[in-house]
């Protein structure tokens, strides 16, 4: 029998009252919380249910950057005008995430909350030199993501919204496990504000920056220029669908990719 209390509220610092139990659980799309739920790996005393909460919603234009609410849908930044037009990197991300329900359903914020070391978002994230917004701070991204499925946000600290710097180019490419769809190694580049970032996703226990990368870009911006830039296979994921060695090869090819994809 599941034994806990729900919770739906309207704004964020009801919200944050609520997680004050330390065994009270957010939920947005629930695609990583659901399935822990049904196999009894996860047992909250409460669920507090964000999608009520207006203020976490929305997609506009900043100045120089595109701000996402925390419960935009995949599907909404993949079809949001102001990405499309600032940062269409993002937008094809967006709209290359899981399968259809999958980008109706999950949200943006409950991604990079959860760090999945094959979600996507996360590298765009990293690889834009985004600020994550919370109900208490900001973070930068560099500081963000701190390890597998661990984030710099502290238990009662809710993510509102993420701020991308618009770059001059970016561009992502991905290679899918063909089963599951999640990533086996993805490369997130960009160049911009903040610099030449180059942002690996899938490969390993969490998105990381490749500086050796960054460097040859920031020299040549050319799919050439990271061709011949090997990846250590030391500390990457290996498991039943990919040796880390294979996963090294990956982040290569898929820097290439991305870059040629950026322009």
């Amino acid at each position: 029998m599941y034994d806990f209390a729900y919770h739906k509220p309207s704004t964020v610092a009801d919200a944050v009252k609520l997680l004050a139990d330390p065994d009270a659980k957010a939920i947005s799309g629930g695609h990583t919380l659901l399935p822990a739920l049904k196999h009894r790996l996860n047992k909250p005393t409460a669920l507090v249910d964000l999608s009520g909460i207006a203020e976490l919603r929305g997609i506009r234009r900043e100045g120089n950057a595109v701000v996402i609410g925390a419960l935009a849908k995949h599907a909404e930044v993949a079809a949001s005008a102001e990405v499309a037009a600032a940062i269409p990197a993002l937008a094809f991300l967006a709209d290359h995430i899981g399968d259809v329900q999958v980008r109706n359903r999950g949200t943006i914020g409950g991604s990079v909350s959860n760090n999945d070391p094959a979600a996507d978002y996360p590298a765009a994230v990293l690889g834009l030199g985004a600020t994550i917004r919370t109900s208490k701070r900001e973070i930068a991204a560099d500081d963000f993501f701190l390890g597998m499925f661990t984030t710099a946000l502290e238990p009662d600290e809710i993510l509102t919204a993420i701020s991308f710097p618009i770059p001059e180019k970016a561009g992502y490419a991905k290679m899918k496990n063909p089963a599951s769809r999640y990533v086996m190694a993805g490369v997130f580049v960009s160049k911009g504000p903040q610099g030449v970032r180059v942002a690996v996703n899938g490969a390993g226990p969490c998105v990381f920056r490749q500086a050796d990368m960054e460097a040859a870009l920031a020299a040549n911006w050319s799919a050439d220029a990271v061709a011949g830039i090997k990846q250590a296979p030391d500390d990457l994921n290996s498991d039943i669908h990919g040796s880390a060695e294979y996963r090294a090869h990956l982040v290569t090819v898929m820097a290439k990719r991305a870059v040629a994809n950026a322009g």
